[in-house]
């Protein structure tokens, strides 16, 4: 990750996602004096450092920023030194302003049904979602809701809209959480776990958003994947500050 984001062309890559999330390689193309074969270069590095994310629309291939590696090296290395400028690191996500989609993607050292496990048992999901809980019969089209012992209300309500463990979860969702994300109205959150040798693929995609959508119905993704493999894999709980997303 360190030796892809050394170069000035990979760094503007980000930089142009950052500005548009989900852009084809003809789109970033055009913003570089380089070939095709060049822009497809870095961006396949990018892709491999984990720094960017691809995925299929009919004919043509989108690209997405993910923050997920800088978060966890935020969270493993750089918090307990630096928290305050290292925020900003986070915020190249966070501050997106037109988001249709957003596309998040984490590797855990774990088997498929443990990951299922973590992300539908309410006990084990307040250990990563800072102490919010979920509760459902997990059934085709049954409702799911989230809370937290000191909440006034609900966190947020939705549907199971697709269960098929423990590779796949559709969710509509409503944030409840605050006043700006409740006008936001539903959206929709796919987890999908593909298994990987020893390890998972977890890749989490939150659509269905309007236009200029406030980051805080998704900015919260990166800390919550971050505990979540920190959890599975060592038992233990991220130190750092509460959670963006309930904040």
């Amino acid at each position: 990750m360190f030796r892809s984001l050394a170069d000035p062309t990979r760094r503007s890559l980000l930089d142009e996602l950052f500005r548009e999330d989900g852009q084809t390689l003809s789109a970033l193309e055009e913003r570089f004096a380089m070939t095709r074969f060049g822009v497809m270069k870095h961006l396949n590095q990018l892709e491999e450092a984990g720094l960017v994310v691809t995925k299929r629309q009919g004919r043509e291939k989108l690209h997405y920023l993910n923050p997920v590696p800088i978060r966890l090296v935020h969270d493993r290395w750089v918090s307990k030194y630096a928290e305050p400028w290292a925020a900003a690191l986070t915020g190249l996500k966070h501050r997106l302003e037109s988001p249709m989609e957003k596309v998040f993607e984490i590797y855990i050292r774990t088997t498929p049904e443990r990951l299922w496990e973590a992300i539908t048992d309410s006990e084990i999901r307040s250990k990563y979602t800072f102490g919010a809980r979920i509760s459902s019969d997990w059934t085709p089209g049954s409702r799911f809701e989230m809370g937290a012992p000191n909440a006034p209300g609900l966190l947020g309500e939705g549907e199971n809209l697709e269960i098929d463990p423990p590779r796949r979860l559709v969710q509509s969702m409503v944030a409840l959480w605050s006043d700006d994300v409740k006008s936001e109205g539903t959206s929709r959150v796919t987890w999908e776990i593909e298994p990987i040798g020893d390890s998972c693929r977890l890749t989490v995609t939150h659509d269905e958003l309007r236009d200029g959508a406030n980051a805080e119905l998704y900015g919260g993704w990166p800390m919550i994947l971050s505990g979540l493999k920190t959890w599975l894999e060592t038992g233990e709980l991220l130190t750092t500050p509460g959670s963006l997303m309930y904040g």
